[in-house]
């Protein structure tokens, strides 16, 4: 629910190979299930969604140093 400003921040602090999603309306997260409507913050989890739109993986605990390493493995592992 950042701002893309932000998202394009921890992106960058992060080196993250791809880009992030910026969801200010809470649209995303509330579907995706990490946040409820009446939340003011999602939980720190993330969720790979593929190029078909479906859920490829879901993270439920995320270690921002650890995180780009476990996505890249799972990428891998999908192609």
């Amino acid at each position: 629910m950042d701002s893309p400003a932000d998202n394009l921040a921890f992106k960058d602090k992060f080196n993250f190979p791809y880009d992030l999603l910026s969801d200010t309306d809470k649209s995303m997260s509330i579907a995706y299930g990490a946040a409820e409507a009446d939340s003011p913050r999602p939980a720190r989890i993330s969720v790979l969604v593929g190029p078909d739109g479906k859920v490829a993986a879901v993270y439920p605990k995320v270690t921002p140093a650890d995180h780009p390493d476990e996505v890249l493995a799972t990428l891998d592992s999908l192609s």
